[in-house]
């Protein structure tokens, strides 16, 4: 079975990158024989939409299970809808907490323990550009309508009934951030 583990190095004694979305590395592990391939994440930098975009890497890498320190709530309805098994609060090196996964030591986890854009040091929410401002989180162009939904190379893995559970869930999220926008909007008005 392969495992993907978010890394701050590309060996098994790298200790695990708290961040799934913005982490270094991704490695993927074969348990049987603990044999493992290290990409570097390509979408640490990304501007919105990262933790979506790392859950569509995994997925198509053939992992059925990640270990990480967090993970936000787009990426853990990417990974579910993908059937990947979650195992998030993870620290130690990579080799550590594989073995603790073979031994069962680990629980999984269906709920995000961070916020969304936990991974960009603005601690989420709607602190320092991370939340409503600078395109309100909304992956500034990274995919279908400049939304954090499903693009076409996610939806080729996920399968359609999965890409449109995911679409779901994003339109329940840019509704509750609509919501907080028109809070703010009429706060402001009353101000003025």
């Amino acid at each position: 079975m392969k495992v993907a583990v978010s890394s701050s190095g590309n060996d098994l004694d790298s200790q695990i990158d708290p961040r799934f979305g913005r982490c270094a590395y991704f490695l993927v592990i074969v348990t049987d024989d603990m044999h493992f391939e290290s990409f570097d994440n390509e979408n640490m930098a990304l501007g919105g939409g990262a933790g979506i975009q790392s859950a569509q890497f995994v997925a198509s890498t053939g992992a059925k299970a990640v270990i990480t320190g967090n993970c936000g709530p787009n990426a853990v309805r990417t990974l579910s809808a993908a059937g990947i098994e979650l195992f998030v609060g993870q620290a130690g090196t990579v080799r550590e907490a594989v073995e603790k996964y073979k031994r069962g030591e680990l629980r999984p986890s269906s709920d995000a323990n961070v916020a969304d854009h936990y991974g960009m040091g603005g601690g989420g929410g709607m602190g320092r550009g991370g939340g409503m401002g600078r395109g309100g989180g909304m992956g500034r162009g990274r995919s279908m309508s400049g939304q954090n939904g499903p693009n076409q190379a996610e939806a080729k893995v996920l399968g359609e009934d999965q890409e449109l559970k995911v679409l779901k869930e994003h339109a329940k999220d840019l509704m509750k951030q609509m919501e907080k926008v028109e809070e703010r909007i009429k706060k402001f008005e009353k101000n003025d």
